[in-house]
């Protein structure tokens, strides 16, 4: 049996308070004890987790939506994605209605591409990222009404080689849509040789830990003016 797997741990945890209360995510300093050091402190943002689709049409080309993002003062090609911030969701709801928000489409097929921790240094954040084929357009008068950041996205339908050449040349730098672009070239390429390959059911558990306990700290109640993972 493989030990290739990460390991879930919880370990004694002596203080735990929410020292900055920011606008979408608050900031939690925690102190623990390991049994290799004790009286660790570390701050991390306490995060409400979050989802992403890599959605692949007839064409086999995959959906790549463009968004400005301040922190890094750029327009960035990413995957369709959202935040876990409903209180009770389940993360596939979540993926089925930011598909619908930000892609106006509908699947008739859906897997699990891979769970994901992206800034495990300074972060709770866990991503769920979904693979959705046989797409459906909703109808105009059933779209979603855009706002903020998301009123100016742009959409493209890529190629997979096209995609992998934009991150190889370090033109796509969204972490999650580098994935999302790798892991679809594997799938796609295993499935054109007629080899076996590996994707999870929607329903698999989710081994690892987001900040979706503090979300009733956050003031992040959800609605079409939430913003993007």
């Amino acid at each position: 049996m493989s030990d290739l797997r990460d390991e879930a741990y919880t370990p004694t945890i002596t203080a735990s308070d929410v020292v900055y209360h920011g606008a979408v995510w608050n900031i939690r300093r925690e102190t623990f004890d390991l049994p290799e050091a004790s009286g660790l402190v570390r701050d991390m943002m306490a995060h409400t987790g979050a989802v992403a689709i890599a959605c692949v049409d007839e064409q086999e080309r995959i959906l790549l939506i463009q968004q400005y993002r301040h922190p890094v003062r750029a327009r960035l090609w990413e995957v369709p994605a959202g935040l876990l911030d409903i209180p009770g969701e389940d993360p596939f709801d979540a993926a089925k209605r930011e598909l619908a928000e930000e892609a106006d489409l509908r699947a008739g097929r859906w897997e699990v591409l891979t769970d994901s921790c992206l800034t495990p240094g300074g972060s709770s954040e866990s991503i769920r990222l979904y693979l959705a084929r046989d797409l459906e357009l909703i109808a105009d008068e059933d779209r979603h009404a855009r706002s903020e950041e998301e009123a100016g996205f742009r959409f493209c339908w890529a190629s997979l080689d096209e995609a992998l050449d934009a991150v190889s040349a370090g033109e796509i730098t969204n972490s999650i849509a580098q994935l999302a672009i790798l892991q679809v070239d594997r799938i796609l390429r295993a499935e054109a040789a007629g080899k076996p390959i590996r994707t999870r059911s929607v329903d698999a558990p989710r081994r690892l830990i987001d900040g979706r306990d503090d979300a009733a700290d956050q003031g992040t109640a959800g609605g079409s003016d939430r913003p993007r993972a």
